[in-house]
């Protein structure tokens, strides 16, 4: 069967490619892609391995195999060896830079009355009564402290 996306690397690629893999210092994800792209290349010299023996030796699926290929040829090297960016989160953010300021200003005033300091769990009662957001959770509110680096501690 004639393949569809033929992988045919020039000296230069396949010598950076080379030099990726020996090294080893790149993601687990960009050594296997560069692994694949090395076996898949269609030289005069040697064949180019089936994307079933690929598949094997590598240990992914003969559908990574096509696609890091596909990508290859449509895309090129660099977007052939990069995750793809995601394009949105997967969810809206609970806290924007109002909500942040509001729950820091917060965190550094006066503990609630019968309270030492804050915790996470009133720090979020707090948000919600205050209606800065409609529900969140300690969880939520510990990262964003962690991300201002500011610790009830």
């Amino acid at each position: 069967m004639q393949k569809l996306f033929v992988v045919r690397l020039s000296q230069e690629e396949r010598e950076r490619l080379f030099a990726m893999v020996k090294a080893g210092k790149a993601s687990a994800l960009k050594l296997t892609r560069a692994r694949i792209l090395l076996k898949a290349d269609q030289q005069k010299r040697r064949p180019a391995w089936t994307d079933a023996e690929i598949a094997s030796a590598l240990d992914v699926s003969l559908k990574t195999v096509f696609n890091i290929r596909r990508k290859w040829v449509e895309e090129g090297l660099e977007a052939a060896l990069q995750r793809k960016p995601q394009g949105a989160p997967s969810r809206p953010r609970k806290l924007d830079g109002q909500a942040e300021a509001k729950l820091v200003a917060t965190c550094c005033g006066p503990a609630p009355k019968g309270r030492a300091r804050w915790t996470l769990r009133l720090l979020a009662a707090k948000l919600v009564e205050l209606e800065v957001v409609n529900s969140i959770s300690p969880e939520t509110v510990r990262q964003t402290l962690k991300k201002t680096k500011l610790s009830l501690g």
